[in-house]
């Protein structure tokens, strides 16, 4: 460990333990005093805590003895690499880093901003949007733990840090949920041993929570490791916690216990599982019914059917009460497994009106949606109704069963809903309307949740702004940006109060169909309200003008805030600075916030790689990623914003060797950014490094399209086995959706179009191979993609070749087929078989003889020594068939 983070380490937890012991003195004067003097340590101080931090170390003999004991016992899940184990010692160095081995001696003081953060609330903030400075908060723990803290103290200091983040700090009253995200971040970051150890010294009792919240860490860590012996460790860790907790006293409860059995059955570490199930049947034999939803869950897991019929069993013959609570679990373990057989078998043989549990209730009524269970459905929503179950949760229960139906459209789940609701004579609810609403939104169907809204309040139902903010945030997702003049109406109409946000986004979508006067229109709405706009407002507008180019009116917002008394914030600056035209307008913007007294964001460091990139300044860029004031959580986004801009502007190689450096430093690219390097991934012979790429982003959103990317280099550079698999790939993640599927692989062969190659023995090939080895017949698409590359390539042979695929495919040739052959075969001068191809045509279409007239024109009359004409004039013809092909009567 280097030692000023050693410093800054003993620092941190010397100021917090000698202002423990000051506690109770609480006037300001002290106070400052205190503040001003904390920065004076004593060097014996110093010297004991640095090697008490050092000599934290969990690979001792007996700790490793007891881990080799306990493999006897766990195994872990398979691995696929092998990975070093890390000690107690390495774990703690290594978290100082925050991830990244290439971070400098600042992590000390970053450990220390995180850990203030979390006791003053600054984790509350939205990140995304914040607007204010990341200011360090002073010297590290210079208050008492919160706990320890006195009302007014509390009060006073909330007052104090209000003034100046106003409307961006939230206040609860979670000091034990604070302290418990402290605790979550360093055992992440320290290990779990080397924090109880810690916080115990602190004098910060440990309590159930910050346990639960250990054995969570250790658990995802095994989870998340490639190597059995460090899985095996993270196991063992946790097991130690576990029995801390048994020997303190406190009553073992499922969120302690299940972590461990939800690992273990998800491996199906059966002997492992049962292990420590005996344990817990000692421990606390009130356990006993919640314990077999666990153990259904591991059998089905190893697909044991002998013992998932014996639990079943079970279940039929023993319908006592006392055994009521397990055959709940029975019942929701079938239902989270989608068993349908079973599940079917006994609901038949249960009382559904016994049921105490709402979220087994919930969980039937998915599972009977999803298998289709419409009488069985009826008959249990009859059976609640007749029960003293409020309306209100039969109408939950309704929406449940309804959004679980496969392949029902938006539309028809309304209907659905409406139909049982009045068959069970339940009166609509404002929650059930809000949730059919959200529904909508989700899936973009923006149109029905505006009839929903407007249904609710014919009925004297009020919603929530909560819900209008859904269907203007589905609005912007889905480019309806015209209905927002509707949505302002609705709740203008029905005395909804709109906040700030609601304004937001009312202006966002107003921008995006550049209404500007409607988006000025809705500020003036905010002054009649007397409502103080904010900045986050008029940047909304700023952006709008500077994607329409139009700078002088986006500088003139400036002028409008500063009318409005509305000060710019740091988003405002980031505004300016990514649309800055050269480097001198880059330095007066940032020069301006400074002045102003706005810290630096994430944010406006990424527009400032961007803003110099754009304008050449590359080495500039470059040396953004090293401003001290970077929060080293955001300094991996921000080298990923640098990637990205680097690719964008021509500067590949400079992209790469970052890039190279951030997997050196064990971190992870943002996937945006890996995306935008295989965009712009040209070079010959690069595939590995592509196919490199793609894999990292192989759970991301963004991966569908990559893939297309890579495959579109694999058709250029004519590599047809890497094209096959990423096209099996694509398969198999649209399995069950075949229009997806058809899709995808059009795209595919309009690659071969687009490659413009000399020969079309690559398409052939890939054409025979997607249908021996993937199994998938080409579309008419597919084949009038690959005749237009014939036209391209002038092969007559590989003409006729597509041609007959038609016929294979089962496709019978249209006008379309027919036009496209004869440019074809003109194209590479068979005039005899094009004119054979030319009687089959009918002449009756004005449009198809316009396209024949100019196919004629371009290969039986070329223009002499004008290649450039005769390209045009091809483009021209396969722009006319283009046109043909989206006229109805020509499809086929």
């Amino acid at each position: 460990m280097p030692a000023s983070t050693a410093e800054n380490l003993a620092y941190l937890f010397r100021s917090a333990a000698r202002l423990c012991l000051n506690r109770s003195k609480t006037s300001a004067a002290v106070s400052k005093k205190k503040l001003s003097s904390s920065s004076v340590a004593s060097a014996a101080d110093d010297a004991a805590l640095k090697k008490y931090v050092s000599s934290i170390n969990s690979s001792s003999p007996a700790v490793s003895e007891a881990a080799r004991r306990l493999v006897k016992t766990f195994k872990a899940p398979p691995s696929s690499r092998p990975a070093e184990i890390s000690s107690l010692h390495d774990i703690f160095s290594d978290g100082l880093q925050l991830g990244c081995k290439n971070v400098d001696d600042a992590s000390g003081k970053q450990l220390a901003t995180e850990a203030s953060s979390l006791l003053y609330d600054e984790l509350d903030l939205d990140w995304d949007d914040q607007s204010e400075d990341e200011q360090q908060l002073g010297n590290v723990l210079t208050f008492p733990w919160m706990a320890r803290l006195s009302n007014d103290n509390i009060s006073f200091r909330r007052k104090e840090v209000s003034r100046e983040r106003k409307q961006k700090w939230v206040f609860k009253n979670t000091q034990t949920s604070r302290f418990g995200r402290l605790v979550k971040m360093c055992g992440a970051k320290l290990g779990p041993d080397a924090t109880l150890d810690i916080f115990g010294r602190l004098g910060q009792e440990t309590g159930l929570k910050e346990y639960n919240a250990l054995i969570r860490i250790c658990i995802e860590k095994a989870r998340d490791a490639t190597d059995e012996e460090a899985s095996l460790e993270q196991i063992y860790k946790a097991h130690q916690i576990f029995k801390s907790v048994r020997e303190t006293g406190f009553k073992i409860e499922e969120e302690t216990y299940g972590q461990f059995l939800m690992y273990l059955t998800d491996f199906g570490m059966v002997e492992e599982f049962f292990f420590f199930l005996d344990l817990l049947k000692d421990e606390n034999p009130d356990t006993l019914s919640r314990l077999s939803y666990y153990e259904m869950l591991l059998w089905i897991r190893v697909n044991n059917e002998v013992k998932i019929q014996e639990l079943c069993r079970a279940f039929v013959d023993d319908n006592s009460e006392d055994k009521l609570s397990f055959r709940e679990n029975i019942l929701l373990a079938l239902c989270e497994s989608g068993r349908k057989e079973e599940l079917i078998r006994l609901l038949n043989t249960f009382d559904i009106t016994k049921v105490t549990s709402d979220v087994l209730l919930v969980n039937i009524f998915k599972s009977l949606g999803k298998f289709l269970l419409e009488p069985v459905a009826d008959k249990f929503l009859v059976a609640l109704k007749s029960t003293d179950i409020s309306e209100e949760n039969i109408s939950k229960f309704i929406y449940e069963y309804v959004i679980s139906i496969p392949n029902l459209a938006v539309d028809d789940v309304i209907i659905k809903f409406h139909e049982l609701r009045a068959k069970l004579e339940v009166l609509p609810t404002s929650a059930q309307y809000e949730k059919l609403i959200r529904y909508s939104c989700d899936i973009l169907k923006v149109h029905e949740a505006l009839s929903l809204a407007d249904e609710a309040w014919r009925s004297d139902l009020t919603l929530s702004l909560e819900s209008f903010h859904s269907i203007l945030d589905a609005c912007d997702r889905s480019c309806e940006y015209n209905l927002v003049h509707q949505i302002k109406s609705m709740i203008y109409c029905h005395d909804l109060k709109p906040n700030n946000e609601t304004f937001r986004l009312m202006i966002q979508l107003c921008v995006k169909m550049k209404d500007f006067q409607g988006a000025y229109g809705i500020i003036s709405d905010i002054l009649t309200m007397k409502l103080m706009p904010t900045a986050s407002i008029f940047n909304a507008i700023m952006a709008g003008y500077f994607r329409e180019k139009n700078t002088s009116s986006a500088m003139h917002v400036l002028e409008q805030m500063e009318d409005a008394k509305v000060k710019p914030d740091a988003m405002t600056f980031a505004c300016l600075i990514s649309n800055s035209q050269s480097e001198k307008h880059i330095t007066e913007h940032y020069n301006d916030m400074l002045d102003a007294g706005i810290q630096p964001i994430k944010q406006v460091f990424m527009a400032l790689v961007n803003a110099y990139a754009a304008c050449g300044e590359f080495d500039k860029a470059k040396k953004v990623i090293f401003d001290k004031r970077i929060p080293v959580k955001n300094l991996n986004e921000i080298k990923g914003a640098l990637v990205s801009a680097l690719a964008s502007h021509g500067q590949l190689s400079g992209a790469l060797e970052l890039y190279e450096e951030i997997k050196e430093a064990d971190c992870h690219l943002d996937p945006k950014a890996i995306r935008c390097l295989i965009e712009h991934f040209q070079s010959k012979g690069e595939l590995n490094r592509l196919l490199q790429l793609l894999e990292e982003l192989t759970s991301s959103p963004y991966w569908v399209d990559a893939c297309f990317r890579v495959i579109s280099y694999c058709v250029r550079h004519e590599h047809l086995r890497s094209t096959l698999d990423l096209l099996k790939q694509v398969k198999d993640k649209f399995s069950n959706c075949q229009v997806a599927t058809e899709v995808l692989f059009d795209e595919v062969f309009c690659f071969i179009v687009e490659k413009e190659g000399k020969d079309m023995q690559f398409g052939l090939n890939l054409l025979q191979a997607i249908k021996t080895e993937l199994g998938v017949h080409p579309s008419r698409k597919s084949l009038d993609f690959l005749l237009s590359a014939c036209v391209n390539c002038k092969d007559a042979k590989t003409s006729f070749a597509i041609w007959e695929e038609y016929e294979k495919a089962g496709l019978p040739y249209n006008v379309l087929s027919f036009v496209r052959m004869y440019q074809a075969l003109l194209a590479s001068g068979e005039r005899v078989s094009a004119a054979k191809i030319l009687n089959k045509i009918s002449k009756d279409d004005p449009h198809v003889l316009c396209v024949i007239q100019a196919c004629q024109r371009t290969y039986l009359k070329p223009s002499s020594g004008k290649n450039q004409k005769k390209k045009k004039a091809l483009a021209a013809v396969l722009g006319l068939l283009d046109g043909l092909e989206t006229r109805p009567g020509n499809k086929g």
